[in-house]
């Protein structure tokens, strides 16, 4: 269970680091990276604040059985609206995430403000990437907290499911970190609406299962029956996908049809 819960760890924080990432890159090409790191520094000190004092006190004083339960149902929303997102991009009726696109419009919003690339430390870019930094990160911490505190069994206790969620994460940090220093452009080539999809699925098939240990409920094969779960979302979500696509492919033929029709009644 520990290595499924850093993989979803890493994979969920690597989504939420890159368009973090974006920004933090944006303020330090067109202010200074001293704003920009300053920021991203007191942002991620911040976090790690709040997976301290939050992760301790769920391990503490909250039981297991409530604390799944209530964590599962979270998850489940949580993945549902990743889910979601990735169905509707998947299915052509939502534009797909362009990491690019944003730094774009960013570098466009900064430039128009006047200002300047300078040495000294700038409030403005300070708070932008802090803000960035923090807004993003809060959705790791929510799933550092969750998936670790939810994670114990006989094996490892909710401390050593906080352990590998937050390895899972600092990998994922380090990571895009590293490539967007080699490279210092947007991470445009990472497959970011790919990860939220397989995020989503793993997001609510452990809220799910989480959510049926707290009810009480005996999974058969017990934690093999998350690879039954996967299955259902997987299957589910794939449906939805094709059904929205034929939808919107009769949409198309119906608005084509009718063009058509007014075009030839003006004719």
């Amino acid at each position: 269970m520990q290595w499924a819960v850093a993989i979803a760890a890493f994979l969920a924080s690597a989504v939420e680091f890159v368009e973090a990432f974006t920004i933090v890159l944006v303020v330090g090409l067109t202010i200074n990276w001293r704003s920009s790191l300053l920021g991203a520094f007191a942002a991620a000190v911040t976090l790690a604040l709040i997976v301290a004092t939050l992760g301790v006190a769920l391990v503490r004083f909250v039981p297991l059985d409530i604390l799944r339960l209530v964590v599962g149902v979270l998850l489940v929303l949580f993945g549902l609206k990743w889910l979601k997102k990735a169905i509707l991009r998947y299915s052509g009726l939502k534009a797909l995430h362009d990491e690019e696109a944003i730094f774009e419009e960013n570098m466009a919003e900064i430039r128009a403000r006047g200002d300047t690339v300078a040495s000294n430390i700038q409030p403005f870019g300070v708070a932008l990437s802090y803000k960035a930094v923090l807004l993003e990160g809060l959705e790791v911490a929510f799933i550092v907290i969750t998936f670790g505190s939810s994670a114990a069994s006989s094996v490892c206790s909710q401390t050593c499911g906080i352990t590998s969620a937050t390895i899972g994460a600092l990998v994922a940090g380090a990571l895009v970190i590293l490539l967007g220093t080699l490279i210092r452009a947007p991470l445009k080539h990472v497959p970011e609406n790919t990860l939220k999809f397989i995020v989503g699925i793993m997001l609510t098939s452990f809220g799910t299962f989480w959510a049926g240990e707290g009810l009480g409920i005996d999974w058969p094969f017990a934690d093999a029956f998350l690879l039954g779960l996967v299955a259902l979302y997987l299957l589910a979500s794939f449906t939805f996908v094709i059904w929205l696509k034929q939808i919107r492919q009769h949409q198309q033929v119906l608005a084509t049809t009718a063009t058509s029709a007014r075009k030839e009644l003006h004719s």
